[in-house]
């Protein structure tokens, strides 16, 4: 009964440490200032193993590989996502360097493509990864994740070849794609 005590009285000692730190206003939360080794493994850990889990039961088309879908999804890439998740050739943009954690470079990256679905719909707390579930539908972004599958390897040259035949971002928010911006008009992602 001491040792239950005992440990109780320690937990509570932690929990008020915690708390009088966060009150503190000395946890610098500034995206220039990295989280601790520890605090980062943590995070990644949670992040990975939620992302795993709540896209586990996602259907996957059995269509990823449609011409129509990869095009489309090329023009929404660089509208809506290159300047963070970048392009083929290209290692580094104006926003990049301020964004903590930093996104993946998705012209490298494999993404398993339930994994990328839910990402893409419901974002990323923390991590300047937006929902865009809100403003796109399911089709919109399984044409993105077709285009994902495709991107990492794919050349500078192949690149902006897809991108002059793919259709404007459809939704009205940019011109991307199609006209050969390659993700410079209007940076969502």
């Amino acid at each position: 009964m001491r040792f239950i005590s005992a440990a109780m009285v320690v937990l509570l000692v932690l929990v008020l440490g915690v708390c009088a730190f966060i009150w503190s206003g000395l946890y610098n939360p500034g995206a220039d200032n990295p989280h601790w080794k520890v605090t980062h493994t943590i995070l990644d850990i949670a992040r990975e193993r939620a992302i795993e889990h709540y896209s586990e039961d996602i259907a996957v088309p059995a269509n990823l590989n449609e011409p129509q879908m990869i095009l489309k999804g090329a023009g929404h890439y660089a509208a809506m996502c290159a300047n963070c998740h970048l392009a083929p050739g290209k290692n580094n943009s104006e926003i990049r360097p301020g964004l903590y954690p930093q996104p993946p470079n998705l012209s490298v990256a494999s993404v398993e493509p339930r994994e990328a679905f839910w990402v893409i719909k419901h974002g990323v707390k923390m991590s300047a990864m937006p929902a865009w579930g809100g403003s796109h539908d399911d089709a919109t972004i399984w044409n993105m994740v077709a285009f994902l599958q495709k991107l990492p390897g794919m050349s500078p040259e192949q690149y902006r070849e897809i991108l002059a035949k793919a259709p404007a971002d459809d939704d009205g928010e940019a011109e991307a794609g199609a006209h050969g911006h390659e993700g410079h008009a209007h940076h969502h992602d």
